[in-house]
């Protein structure tokens, strides 16, 4: 591919990079809130995207079918059930099997992945907790050790942690560019696998207007739980698609594979603009970007959330 082709690609796809115009209207897909209704359904969009895609490569990577039965989902665009979900995860008793199948594989129980964009890289998210020993040590007890117990994935570079991400990228063979180790031919999910070999992964999406959004989600999900992965799904900030979809869709994709939900958008409604604020530098990308404040909040919740999947997934 040229790497002219390349560039407007990662353009498109950018979420927190390149400024993007106003996105074409999307048909969000019509569904209800799985927590509510005992039987859902969730109609994945067959209208190909607009761009260049993973599609091939996404085909040839992830065609298993998921290590636990998923139960489709629907919802309505208006439905926003998931807005009351709570902000830490409450897993079920399946992730003890997913994690146990994982460590039979080899899977490092002290290891743990993120596939997110700009801000979930170690600068913006997790690092500190492997720079910062006086905000490790003003930690509760239990966080310390989850800290200790997972040091070495905080403050990591990651090709599934980049600026830009999306879940079409997660499976793009170019995405990750030949770096952190990775061959081209495998997607960035492949990649961050073989040379983390994580036994958790939080996902956390930011803005971005895929229309196959969600159906890239669940092939990135049924990797990661074909290789015995604790997925931890996750709610963004914002809501720059208008609608709240990606939020919506993520509870919903936690309902129908019975995974743990991080609802961060949830935490953060004390804050003034729900803790957002636009960058001078990209005005058209709007309030997008996390105030210190909200980055706090985004720190600990995170942290949380993974001391409760860990704890529950290894029986501790």
């Amino acid at each position: 591919m040229k790497p002219s082709v390349i560039l407007n690609l990662m353009f498109l796809l950018a979420a927190c990079s390149s400024p993007q115009t106003t996105p074409p209207p999307a048909k969000p897909p019509t569904a209800t809130p799985a927590r509510v209704v005992p039987t859902p359904r969730y109609d994945v969009p067959t209208q190909g995207p607009a761009t260049v895609t993973p599609e091939a490569q996404a085909t040839r990577e992830s065609t298993s079918t998921p290590t636990v039965e998923a139960t489709q989902v629907t919802a309505t665009a208006e439905d926003n059930a998931w807005m009351s979900l709570p902000v830490l995860p409450e897993p079920g008793t399946n992730i003890r099997a997913i994690y146990e199948k994982g460590i039979a594989r080899g899977n490092d129980p002290h290891a743990f992945s993120i596939f997110g964009d700009c801000q979930s890289r170690p600068d913006e998210f997790f690092g500190m907790y492997e720079t910062d020993p006086e905000l490790v040590a003003s930690l509760l007890p239990e966080l310390q050790e989850t800290v200790r117990y997972f040091t070495g994935s905080f403050n990591r570079e990651s090709p599934t942690s980049q600026d830009g991400t999306t879940p079409g990228a997660l499976l793009w063979d170019q995405w990750h560019r030949g770096e952190y180790g990775c061959s081209f031919g495998e997607t960035p999910v492949s990649c961050e696998l073989r040379i983390h070999n994580p036994s958790f992964v939080i996902i956390q999406i930011g803005s971005h207007f895929e229309s196959r959004n969600t159906e890239y989600l669940r092939r990135v999900i049924n990797q990661l739980l074909e290789n015995g992965v604790v997925p931890i799904l996750a709610t963004k900030a914002d809501n720059r698609e208008k609608d709240n979809r990606i939020n919506r869709d993520m509870a919903l994709l936690s309902a129908e594979y019975d995974l743990p939900l991080w609802n961060f958008w949830a935490s953060l409604s004390d804050l003034p603009n729900r803790g957002l604020y636009t960058r001078k530098d990209r005005p058209l990308q709007g309030d997008i970007y996390l105030t210190d404040d909200a980055k706090v909040i985004h720190r600990e919740t995170g942290l949380e959330a993974l001391d409760i999947v860990w704890r529950k997934a290894a029986g501790n």
